[in-house]
């Protein structure tokens, strides 16, 4: 599968995208602090349907680089003008982690008529629930993440170890790929997380009304207690799908890029069923 890396000049500045394959669009909308690298197994198995296009979102990888604060709402900001600056104006939306809220707020302006994009269908995998209770928590000072720059080099060994208990093991190759993304240029590898703490979900998620498939980790503490409250709140979608990837992690789509691409996959093609009025069993 031939994967084309390029930039993309949009009025917020360059975004560095990562595209292969034809067809129905599919945007994929990385973790706080990776880069489209994430989705690096995954492209090619969805290309063979999809123009798949893994984009380094704004503040992460080689897009460019904003100043803190940083928003989900600003994030998504790069999400419209890529696709803008692309001619896309129907697109499927599959976001990990923090690229979940960024895809559910990308999602929620398609719906509520904010934009002129056509988001067709929605992957919400280990998507976040910031309600007012997240909010409310202080925030941890020693969180996964947060490390300390220091001229010894210790904080290297910080980021690594504070990941490592919520990757597969062997993770030597994982983590190798988190750091280095981690250590991109302008990257605060904390600040993907207090945007997301920062965001108001409640006021966002009942717009939404693409067919949407919710991904869970089996082990992933940080989102399996979030997938009741998203099914419960994404009250004006019609087609809300929830899978479990079994032994699946944070890092999710490099180790199950087979088994969520054979779920994913037929949920697009029921999706985009529904909107031509013929129905699959799910």
């Amino acid at each position: 599968m031939n994967t084309r890396s390029r930039y993309v000049d949009c009025p917020i500045g360059q975004i560095h995208v990562v595209e292969a394959g034809d067809g129905p669009a599919l945007l994929l909308l990385h973790q706080a602090p990776r880069s489209g690298d994430e989705f690096r197994e995954f492209i090619p198995l969805m290309a063979r349907e999809h123009r798949v296009i893994a984009m380094d979102m704004v503040g992460f990888g080689a897009s460019v680089k904003v100043p803190a604060p940083q928003s989900i709402e600003l994030y998504a900001r790069g999400v419209h003008e890529l696709l803008h600056e692309i001619g896309i104006d129907e697109v499927s939306l599959l976001g990990h982690h923090t690229g979940g809220l960024v895809a559910l707020e990308v999602a929620s302006a398609a719906g509520n008529g904010e934009v002129s994009t056509d988001v067709t269908a929605l992957v919400l995998s280990s998507c976040p629930f910031t309600g007012p209770e997240r909010r409310a928590r202080p925030e941890n000072p020693d969180g996964v993440d947060k490390a300390n720059i220091s001229d010894d080099g210790t904080h290297l060994n910080t980021l690594w170890n504070k990941r490592r208990p919520y990757y597969p093991q062997p993770s030597a190759d994982l983590l190798n790929r988190f750091v280095h993304d981690a250590l991109a240029y302008g990257v605060d590898p904390a600040e993907g997380h207090r945007a997301c703490d920062r965001y108001r979900i409640e006021d966002r998620i009942g717009l939404v009304t693409a067919p949407t498939l919710l991904l869970g980790a089996s082990d992933d503490p940080f989102a399996m207690p979030n997938i009741a409250p998203l099914e419960s709140a994404l009250s004006q979608v019609t087609r809300v799908e929830t899978t479990i990837v079994e032994h699946g992690t944070v890092a999710l789509f490099e180790r199950k890029a087979d088994e969520i691409s054979a779920v994913v996959q037929p949920f697009l093609r029921r999706a985009a069923a529904d909107r031509v009025g013929v129905h699959f069993a799910p």
